[in-house]
């Protein structure tokens, strides 16, 4: 397969500040990933905060409370902003790359009783779809040689690493446990080895969704 391509950049403002948005697309397929640039990342030597954020929508657009995709979204945006300068890729795999309608359909095989990995496999995918070494070309265009990388995923250093992206850092992302995704946190940690931990009091201290949720627990 050719190389994914850089092909159009434009800035950005947002809520967690001005990023410059980068286009990436394949010449062959035309399908596109973006990455979200702040500061100057220039320096090769210097490690750059980064996270590698899978397309969610209901998550990061709908606030979906069944995973914690949103809340991981908005905290690394906001990491990034605090320091400054890193990078968010976000790559365009979404369901962990079964597309938006088979999404769907996991989530009503869930909601019969089969966890995540469950529902892939009864609708004949893998337990995850993704390519993540599309990322690490994508690192690589932008000139970024050294990541502090913000996941709970081992899969995704791993990916990394053996493509010549240097992780010096595991910079973990605990964040939107709610009642609703506790079985989904769990699936990921005991079946897929992501590095969970369960009951952030910070974060619920901070979070308005899991506030709502603690005050519904009380009624």
């Amino acid at each position: 397969m050719t190389k994914i391509q850089l092909v159009a950049q434009a800035n950005l403002p947002t809520e967690y500040g001005i990023f410059k948005m980068v286009g990436f697309e394949f010449p062959d397929t035309k399908k596109e990933h973006v990455a979200l640039v702040m500061g100057d990342i220039s320096n090769s030597d210097e490690p750059v905060l980064a996270r590698i954020h899978s397309e969610c929508l209901t998550g990061d657009a709908l606030h979906s409370l069944k995973c914690d995709c949103g809340f991981q979204l908005a905290t690394a945006l906001r990491q990034i902003k605090e320091e400054g300068r890193g990078v968010l890729i976000y790559h365009r795999e979404e369901g962990r790359g079964i597309g938006l309608i088979n999404k769907i359909r996991a989530y009503s095989l869930q909601d019969q009783g089969m966890d995540t990995i469950e529902a892939n496999l009864a609708l004949g995918f893998k337990a995850d779809e993704r390519n993540f070494e599309v990322c690490a070309d994508i690192f690589e265009l932008l000139g970024v040689k050294k990541v502090r990388l913000m996941t709970n995923n081992p899969e995704k250093v791993e990916t990394m690493k053996k493509a010549g992206i240097n992780i010096v850092e595991r910079v973990p992302l605990n964040v939107g446990e709610n009642r609703y995704n506790t079985k989904y946190l769990n699936t990921k940690a005991k079946k897929m080895g992501h590095y969970i931990i369960h009951n952030n009091e910070e974060h619920l201290m901070n979070c308005p969704h899991c506030q709502e949720e603690v005050m519904l627990d009380k009624k």
